[in-house]
């Protein structure tokens, strides 16, 4: 992507979300491709899995927040509240339920990734292995 400035860059960013996702976020999931492109645009994308499935393999830059912590976390959330944030565990399922936490809490911009990791996996998407960061 070509330089651009600093202030230019955020309306790029929303020009693209509008463009390529706006229909996915719209009904509140996105394919594993998609979720990735958003990831590398600068969305969050939370692991709703537990610490050991985790460390078995995650997507790259993927912050853990394993489901049955999420509702005690939220307020760790509450500065990306008005951004979109990607949700993804195994297949799909947790991040579906985390999905419906968030937005009880006032995230409107939640996406459950479709498939989650076994998708991702399956798409060929980098998979990392290892603890998360303390």
């Amino acid at each position: 992507m070509p330089s651009f400035p600093t202030f230019v860059r955020p309306l790029l960013f929303c020009t693209m979300l509008a463009l390529g996702a706006n229909a996915a976020l719209a009904v509140g999931t996105v394919n594993v491709k998609q979720s990735a492109a958003l990831q590398s645009q600068g969305v969050l994308l939370i692991d709703v899995r537990t610490p050991g499935e985790f460390a078995q393999g995650h997507a790259p830059g993927a912050t853990l927040i394993p489901l049955d912590q999420l509702p005690q976390r939220l307020g760790e959330l509450r500065r990306v509240q008005d951004r979109p944030i990607a949700l993804i565990c195994r297949s799909g399922n947790r991040s579906g339920q985390a999905q419906v936490i968030l937005e009880k809490a006032g995230f409107t911009k939640a996406v459950n990734v479709e498939g989650g990791m076994k998708a991702w996996a399956k798409a060929g998407l980098p998979v990392v292995t290892g603890a998360p960061a303390r």
